[in-house]
């Protein structure tokens, strides 16, 4: 094998061979000249036809991967045909897009690095400009994942993650069997969300049996619109933390205001917040077990709160939506008798939504699947200091999760 196929072959530049190179006094860069070896024929870039009428040829100075860590810039004479159906056109080459700056071997190079390193840091190691690799990446991601493929999709997640500061969020959907993220969309009102349904379609929409949300009304009455024989199941976490949030941290509140001429029980209960939110099997320091103890010994109230905290737990362990009605009729009555405030407007309103919970028993969704996702989305997010292009950080984040079968 002689140089030229050597070179040919590491070259791999269809269609045009090396016509001379020359490396940079400084050494840190190569410059090489091809020239044209086909045969006359050409392939169209607009209908893919064969055409051997060249309208005009001009030079252009693309980048290629480096050679030996020097920065690699090919000088190609870049040919347009004259297309007898689309015109003028630019000539199909396997190895460099229409109008491409770079070829398709070094775009490749750059959007696996940018799987795992910012955006930033991939544009300093090629000697790219920034907003160049980012489009690079762009452009990568949407050819790789193209159009978002629901087929033997049945079931659903779905969750808000924190996008901005000033309370503005984005929606995530994910397959429930698969935990692959099948779309992201900016906000969580019923317009916002409904690209999504619309993506789905009305037929598919009607294959979807099941799924699991937090307490979003926005988001029940878009899936009843459009996923008609879908049930929707509550999730154990969110109703849970909303029971810490509205109930335990009220009524903590409440006696700390109560024993505002006690010091020194007024701090206990003033500092006890995260004890009293934490299940007791996952507190491990003695003296914090032993400092609820005492706690729920002094206070009925909190007592009373914290025990049907874990009981309302409970709820999701059934599986015969009969025996979970009636343990669900049990916890009411005990949270109504029990005359404290905050637990019975809790109930009260947790009520409405006894269908989404009673549904768990047949459908044993949770969105746990999702709060993974998002904890990788903050990653994703930080690694690359924000993004301000909402459509490229979907992309990322349906890169992401591509599902396990």
């Amino acid at each position: 094998m002689d140089k030229a196929e050597v070179i040919a072959i590491l070259g791999k530049w269809e269609g045009y061979e090396l016509e001379s190179g020359r490396r940079t006094a400084d050494e840190t860069e190569v410059e090489l000249r091809l020239k044209v070896t086909n045969d006359g024929k050409h392939m169209c870039s607009g209908c893919g036809g064969t055409v051997t009428a060249v309208h005009e040829t001009t030079w252009r100075e693309v980048r290629d991967l480096p050679i030996l860590g020097a920065r690699t810039v090919i000088r190609v004479p870049r040919r347009r045909v004259l297309c007898a159906q689309c015109g003028p056109k630019l000539e199909r080459l396997s190895w460099l897009e229409p109008y491409a700056r770079v070829t398709n071997r070094l775009a490749e190079s750059v959007a696996r690095l940018c799987s795992v390193l910012p955006v930033k840091h991939v544009a300093e190691h090629f000697g790219l400009g920034w907003q160049t690799v980012k489009e690079i990446d762009k452009a990568w991601l949407k050819g790789t994942l193209g159009p978002i493929d629901f087929s033997g999709v049945t079931m659903l997640v779905m969750d808000e993650f924190a996008i901005q500061k000033g309370h503005r969020y984005a929606t995530v959907v994910a397959d429930a069997r698969t935990k692959r993220v099948l779309w992201v969309g900016r906000g969580r009102s019923r317009k916002e969300i409904r690209a999504f349904f619309e993506l789905l379609g009305e037929q598919r929409g009607r294959q979807i049996v099941a799924v699991a949300i937090d307490m979003n009304t926005a988001y029940e009455l878009e899936i009843r619109d459009h996923c008609p024989n879908a049930r929707i199941v509550y999730d154990l976490f969110h109703v849970v933390a909303k029971y810490g949030r509205e109930v335990i941290d009220r009524v903590r509140v409440d006696e700390a205001n109560r024993l505002r001429h006690d010091k020194p029980a007024r701090k206990v209960v003033k500092s006890s917040r995260w004890i009293l939110l934490r299940n007791r099997e996952n507190i491990r320091n003695e003296e914090d077990l032993v400092k609820l103890d005492e706690l729920l010994q002094a206070n009925e109230a909190l007592t009373t709160v914290y025990i049907l905290k874990d009981d309302l737990k409970r709820l999701w362990s059934y599986r015969q939506e009969e025996w979970a009605r009636k343990f669900w009729q049990q916890w009411y009555n005990r949270a109504i008798a029990s005359k404290i405030a905050p637990l019975v407007e809790f109930a009260t309103k947790l009520k409405v939504y006894l269908h989404g919970i009673l549904a768990h028993c047949r459908w044993n969704l949770h969105t746990s699947v999702i709060e993974g996702i998002n904890n990788k989305i903050k990653v994703i997010k930080r690694m690359a200091y924000g993004f301000r292009d909402d459509e490229y950080f979907f992309l990322k984040i349906r890169a992401a999760f591509p599902g396990i079968p």
